[in-house]
C-alpha cells in the first residue's frame, strides 16, 4: 500500500493567522462599523460552525451591526488590508508553525496535501514563502470545491484521487472536524493553548470523535508514534 496522505488545513494549522486573517476580520469590521471586535469574539463565531469563510464572517458581523455593506465591498476591503501592496499587508505577519525537522520527519512517512478555505493562489504563495522544499499535492482551495467547509467536498476529492492510501485531516475548527467526519476521514484537531476559547474548542472536537487532539502540528509525530 502507498504512503498515507496527511491533509492539512492551513490557517491555524500550518501558519499562525492571529495577526493576519483574524486581525483582518477585526479591522474590516471596524472600518465599516467603528466597532472593535475582539479575537475571543471572533473565535466564538468560529466555534459556532459555519463561518469558515472569513469574508462572509466579516460581512455577517457588519450586517448584524446594522450596516448594509455588500459582500463584494467587504471582501474588497478585507483583501486590500490582507494582501496590501506586497510590502505592508497583514499576510506578511503570518508565522510558520512547524519547527525545523517536523515536516521532514512526517514527509518520510506521509504524502502531504492541503485543503484550505483560502484561495489556492494565496495558499501557494504562503507555502512558497515558508516551505518551498516540500511538495503539497494536491492543494485544494476555496474555488476548487462546489460546497465549502463544513461540506466534505474537498476531502472527498482528495480521497477519490488517492484511493490507494489512507488519509488523515488536520484542522483547527469545528468546521474542519465536521468536514472530516462527513468524509469519513480520521480527524486530528489542533487546539492551541493560546486560543482564547481553548477549552470550548477541545470539547467541540471531542464531540466529533477525533483521532487525536494536540496543541500544534509539532506533536503529530507522537500521534503516529514515528
Amino acid at each position: 500500500m502507498n504512503k498515507p496522505i496527511l491533509v492539512f488545513d492551513m490557517d491555524g494549522v500550518l501558519v499562525d493567522v492571529t495577526e493576519s486573517y483574524r486581525e483582518a476580520i477585526a479591522q474590516t469590521v471596524k472600518h465599516f462599523t467603528s466597532i472593535e471586535i475582539s479575537h475571543p469574539q471572533i473565535q466564538d463565531y468560529k466555534n459556532q460552525g459555519g463561518w469558515n469563510d472569513d469574508w462572509r464572517l466579516s460581512h455577517h458581523i457588519i450586517n448584524q451591526a446594522g450596516v448594509a455593506a455588500s459582500l463584494e465591498e467587504v471582501t474588497a476591503h478585507f483583501q486590500k488590508i490582507f494582501l496590501g501592496n506586497g510590502s505592508d499587508g497583514l499576510m506578511l505577519r503570518e508565522q510558520w508553525i512547524a519547527r525545523p525537522g517536523t515536516l521532514e520527519k512526517l514527509n518520510e512517512h506521509f504524502r502531504l496535501a492541503v485543503f484550505t478555505g483560502r484561495p489556492k493562489p494565496e495558499a501557494e504563495l504562503t507555502l512558497r514563502r515558508f516551505a518551498p522544499q516540500f511538495v503539497f499535492d494536491p492543494i485544494v482551495g476555496m474555488y476548487e470545491v462546489e460546497n465549502r467547509k463544513p461540506a466534505p467536498d474537498g476531502l472527498l476529492r482528495i480521497v477519490k484521487d488517492h484511493s490507494d492510501c489512507e488519509a488523515f485531516y488536520v484542522g483547527d475548527t469545528v468546521d474542519d472536524a465536521r468536514c472530516a467526519k462527513a468524509a469519513r476521514v480520521p480527524f486530528i484537531g489542533i487546539a492551541a493553548p493560546a486560543n482564547p476559547r481553548y477549552l470550548d474548542l477541545v470539547f467541540l472536537f471531542q464531540a466529533e470523535a477525533p483521532y487525536a487532539v494536540i496543541d500544534d502540528i509539532n506533536y503529530l509525530a507522537e500521534v503516529f508514534a514515528l
